[in-house]
């Protein structure tokens, strides 16, 4: 069995420990959203919708766009939704459509 010579273990030595360190820092960034998610909650908000607005936010509007789109045509194929589709929901069946 061959081992690795002193600067590849060195190397491998500190790769590891920066790695441990940032698991750490993201523990401690995931306790730190959690806190202020519960304190959110103190102050009556909802969190699941919170949650929802952070992840849309992270999105262009052409991506939430698509999203919703797609969404309202799956709802109404489930029969969730009366009425006809939306101009952008028609877009997306017609680009679903193409793409087949």
């Amino acid at each position: 069995m061959t081992t690795l010579q002193a600067s590849a273990q060195k190397q491998l030595r500190q790769m590891i420990e920066s790695i441990e360190r940032l698991e750490e820092e993201k523990k401690a960034l995931a306790d730190d959203i959690r806190d202020k998610y519960n304190e959110a909650k103190g102050l009556g908000f909802d969190v699941k919708t919170l949650r929802q607005i952070v992840r849309l936010r992270k999105k262009s509007q052409t991506e939430r766009q698509e999203e919703e789109s797609l969404l309202e045509v799956y709802m109404h194929a489930l029969g969730m939704l009366d009425g006809p589709l939306s101009a952008d929901a028609e877009a997306a069946v017609d680009h679903m459509i193409a793409a087949e």
